[in-house]
């Protein structure tokens, strides 16, 4: 019996040409920092002469040609890898660039288009350093991450700092006071402040009104210099029935984190009172309307059919009666 023989396929899926030049391509980036790193590590060992030894002769450096790795598994033959020419090097702080904008990318960092809200401003910029700080960069790379998330009027304005500063020299406070004297408007933030200082909880929440008076707070630091005025100001923002009970007791709070806890349990507690009492309000008010119900009922069934109560009527009219048997017998 002769067995049917394998099927050999002729036409295997051609791989991703895109994806092979892109890897190519990465792999080419990478290996021309570690030869330009390799090159300056010599160039610095060369420069430090060693002990009991003359000074090395001031010889230049033979140029290392990048490797290209030998990835040939899936290429086609008509299809050519791209070779950096031997008398062409890339410039290491272009390719550093790119790759730091690609990681800043993938950290998904907030865009800044320009706004009259100091708030929203100030949250933009706490975002965009928990984000700087996470990558680890240098004060001039935080400025080129910040500035390439701006867009549209932030863009525009960040132009206008580009043509009266120096930014290649530019800290990274350098841009924050930029930043702050733009977006953080003086009449907004004297706004801001006397809304702080008049703030009252009202109908909020503790949670609600601890939210708001925070986010005040930043805008004002200079009228809460320490915790304890934080304090102290925060209870002036509470509710009374609310102050009082967090003020309370031989121990008043002197954290932020105590006097909000205190808080929180105070408005609980007044909140149950209050259901307690509705709860009552409401039985009493339901009971009185059953009564009400039921006292027509029973003084119309005291009475036969055709009867009707006349005591009323009756006494009115003996009362008369009588003031007029005695203005007669006068």
């Amino acid at each position: 019996m002769v067995r049917p023989r394998k099927q050999i396929n002729l036409n295997p899926q051609e791989p991703d040409l895109a994806n092979v030049v892109a890897t190519l391509q990465r792999q080419l980036l990478e290996q021309q920092l570690e030869t330009n790193r390799l090159r300056e590590q010599v160039a610095r060992l060369n420069q430090i002469p060693q002990a009991n030894e003359e000074p090395l002769q001031d010889n230049p450096v033979p140029p290392v040609a990048p490797q290209v790795p030998e990835v040939r598994q899936g290429v086609p033959r008509n299809v050519e890898v791209p070779l950096v020419p031997e008398g062409i090097q890339a410039n290491p702080p272009l390719v550093r660039e790119d790759l730091l904008f690609e990681r800043f990318r993938r950290m998904k960092a907030p865009e800044f288009e320009g706004t009259t809200d100091p708030l929203e401003a100030d949250n933009w910029l706490i975002d965009i350093q928990v984000i700087l700080d996470f990558m680890g960069i240098t004060e001039r790379e935080k400025v080129l991450c910040a500035s390439f998330a701006l867009k549209k009027d932030a863009r525009h304005w960040w132009m206008t700092v580009q043509m009266r500063k120096d930014v290649a020299a530019m800290s990274w406070q350098d841009f924050v006071a930029e930043f702050r004297m733009m977006y953080y408007n003086s009449e907004i933030l004297a706004a801001q402040q006397d809304e702080f200082t008049s703030m009252k909880q009202g109908s909020m929440t503790v949670l609600e009104a601890v939210k708001k008076f925070e986010q005040l707070a930043r805008l004002c630091p200079e009228l809460i210099p320490n915790e304890t005025a934080k304090v102290r100001r925060m209870m002036k923002m509470f509710r009374t029935d609310i102050a009082k009970q967090v003020s309370a007791g031989s121990s008043p709070p002197t954290q932020v984190s105590d006097c909000i806890s205190r808080a929180i349990r105070a408005e609980y507690w007044i909140n149950q009172d209050k259901e307690a009492r509705a709860q009552i309000f409401k039985a009493k008010k339901e009971e009185k309307t059953v009564v009400k119900q039921f006292q027509p009922r029973q003084n119309q069934e005291s009475y036969p059919k055709g009867q009707i109560n006349n005591s009323g009527q009756n006494s009115k009219q003996f009362g008369k009666n009588k003031r007029k048997g005695n203005a007669i017998g006068q």
